[in-house]
């Protein structure tokens, strides 16, 4: 959830017990949940609303490594699990499957950063700035670089 909400996801849906027993351990420290809806559900494929690309993340050979993916404007991104593998009827279904062309595979929250942060980086939506530092630093960070001219 942290990941989603740095990077202005719009929704997340996810499946299985997994969150429902994580959520006890108050993992979500920047209280996303409150602004990002979180939905569990039985079926991802019901769940992807109409006219969305599903972009399957996993190591399945014959995928597009990320580096050359192109997003699309539109899409969901479905995430294998830490310990299995995205269903074979969701990989049929995908508009396209990409993997991160590391040697051993990440964790998940590692692969949403890296993903989300390859579709960020290739769009026009980019907003580097010092506004945009100030907004998302932690409040016990007030580091600047120094200025040379003085």
């Amino acid at each position: 959830m942290r990941a989603a909400g740095c990077y202005r996801v719009d929704a997340v849906f996810y499946t299985g017990t997994r969150y429902d027993r994580a959520v006890k351990l108050n993992t979500d420290t920047k209280d996303r949940r409150q602004t990002i809806p979180l939905t569990g559900v039985d079926s991802l494929l019901a769940a992807v609303p109409e006219k969305m690309k599903i972009v399957c993340v996993e190591l399945v050979e014959g995928a597009t490594p990320l580096p050359s993916y192109q997003h699309p404007d539109n899409a969901i991104y479905i995430f294998g699990p830490e310990d299995g593998t995205i269903g074979q009827e969701i990989i049929d279904r995908a508009d396209a499957v990409v993997y991160v062309p590391t040697v051993g595979c990440m964790n998940l929250a590692g692969s949403v950063n890296v993903v989300l942060y390859d579709r960020l980086a290739k769009s026009d939506q980019m907003m580097a700035s010092d506004d945009l530092i100030r907004r998302s630093r932690d409040t016990n960070n007030r580091v600047k670089i120094k200025d040379e001219s003085q």
